[in-house]
């Protein structure tokens, strides 16, 4: 059974064969509800084991996945962006080449967005580590968009990968664009301010690799330069006032300057739950 949405999926040369495959399956082999149509980004020239799996899935299942070649590469906010015009369908759901869609994810999120007024439909994640029945966080986003809209000042609101959209609703807010590491959302936020709706499934429909490398590359100076620029942003469009705007950027140098065994402490323990 088929949905009339698109899959947007950007993958670069640091991939990991095993992982996108893994990806793939869980989107066309076990998802309940599949998508018409699934467009992946191949930002910049990719390995030889990235395109097997490519051809692999395109000969299962001529038809569906749509490659857009880009010559060098650009980043995930011009990826993306480039990516989300290639699409056929006005409801586009992202996903990432290492995590994996659990079963019903589509099917739960597409009878929702179907059903109600909202342009942003997201979920809550599991987190795991290298094994994917290895659960070690549970990350609970707000449910409701006025608590959605309090939440996205202090922190990015959406689990990312995990999000069902609105095609016109995004490109009408300018798309994605290329703010380092904070492309999803500076979407969000742009998208908040001009009155869409959003909503997060109160349920986990998608599994999140993570790990300490993901920790460690959130954290030291030159992280912290890209958030100051993503904040100052916010600042600029009248999405923080000064107070917020100081206040955010305190308390995020304290935790981007720590030692990073303990910025993985307060990570696991303070910003993450524990699925039971």
């Amino acid at each position: 059974m088929q949905g009339d949405f698109s899959v947007l999926m950007s993958i670069y040369i640091k991939e990991k064969a095993e992982y996108l495959d893994r990806a793939l399956r869980s989107i066309l082999v076990e998802q309940t509800l599949k998508p018409k149509e699934i467009v992946i980004i191949e930002d910049g020239p990719i390995t030889i084991d990235l395109i097997n799996i490519l051809d692999k899935y395109k000969n299962e299942y001529p038809n569906i996945i749509k490659s857009v070649v880009l010559n060098e590469n650009k980043g995930l906010g011009d990826a993306l962006n480039i990516g989300l015009e290639a699409t056929s369908y006005d409801i586009v759901a992202r996903m990432d080449a290492d995590d994996i869609s659990l079963p019903e994810r589509f099917e739960k999120q597409y009878r929702f967005f179907v059903s109600n007024k909202y342009d942003v439909v997201g979920t809550n994640i599991l987190e795991f580590e290298t094994n994917e029945d290895n659960i070690v966080g549970f990350k609970k986003v707000p449910e409701n968009h006025s608590n959605i809209l309090k939440y996205a000042k202090l922190r990015n609101p959406i689990n990312h990968p995990s999000v069902m959209f609105n095609k016109k609703a995004v490109l009408e807010s300018g798309n994605y664009q290329k703010i380092n590491g904070f492309e999803d959302y500076y979407l969000w936020v742009r998208m908040l301010k001009k009155g869409y709706r959003f909503y997060n499934i109160q349920e986990p429909l998608l599994k999140f690799r993570t790990g300490k490398e993901t920790i460690k590359r959130r954290g030291g100076l030159e992280y912290f330069k890209d958030e100051k620029a993503f904040f100052k942003k916010l600042l600029e469009i009248e999405f923080l006032n000064h107070f917020q705007y100081f206040t955010s950027l305190s308390i995020r140098f304290s935790f981007r300057i720590v030692p990073e065994n303990f910025r993985l402490f307060v990570y696991k323990k303070f910003l993450r739950e524990k699925k039971e």
